[in-house]
């Protein structure tokens, strides 16, 4: 039994990520964000579980990458057409198709440089996009048309993009400081004009900081 507890874990990311597609269904489009969250958390949970119980495996890892693109590419894909794309017609599918789609590229690209791409994420992580999109969703602007398709865009080119981003291990790649505080502080600002934006300042700093880090890099060479 002690065996699968971490696929059971890794189960509850699929669930929610369920529950948030019935949500933008039904609507409820709050309701969704928030179960994408919560498969986040769920996301961040068993890889820990796993290896207390000292019980990974493979198919643990191929597990989560299926439930990944469920919860964090089609659910945001399938949320941002239903909240605003569906306003474009065939050009709003082909965004949400195109986001759900560099999402499961993200996740494949991932698990074949497992063993080469160390101390660094190459591309916005799949949880960090989803839910980045989800956040913005959450804050309720509806911007123009072209903008929010760019945004989608963008949101889906960043995960297959060889931008590198920190996953937080500790060794590896540096990342710079004044990027940091640069991301950190366009963020905050956001957060001031918006008062309901603190999970979209969450990941949008994030993204934010890979693309500042990037320009830095090159700057300096």
């Amino acid at each position: 039994m002690k065996k699968h507890i971490p696929n059971l874990v890794t189960m509850l990311n699929l669930v929610f990520g369920m529950f948030s597609i019935v949500a933008t269904l039904e609507g409820r489009y709050e309701c969704a964000v928030w179960c994408i969250i919560l498969a986040m958390i769920a996301d961040g949970m068993d890889g820990r579980v796993a290896r207390y119980l000292n019980e990974t495996s493979e198919l643990g890892k191929e597990l989560d990458s299926l439930c990944d693109l469920v919860s964090f590419g089609v659910a945001p894909a399938i949320l941002a057409y239903s909240f605003q794309l569906y306003e474009y017609g065939f050009v709003g599918i082909l965004a949400a198709v195109f986001f759900a789609a560099c999402g499961a590229f993200r996740l494949a690209r991932f698990n074949v440089n497992t063993g080469v791409v160390k101390g660094y994420f190459m591309g916005v992580p799949i949880p960090a996009g989803g839910c980045v999109l989800a956040a913005f969703i959450y804050m309720g602007i509806h911007l123009e048309a072209w903008m929010f398709i760019a945004l989608v865009l963008l949101f889906g080119y960043l995960m297959v993009s060889t931008v590198k981003y920190p996953d937080f291990k500790g060794k590896g790649e540096t990342f710079g400081k004044v990027p940091a505080v640069i991301a950190a502080a366009v963020g905050l600002y956001i957060f001031i004009t918006y008062s309901n934006s603190l999970l979209f300042v969450i990941f949008f700093t994030y993204i934010l900081f890979g693309l500042l880090n990037l320009g830095f890099n090159v700057f300096k060479k």
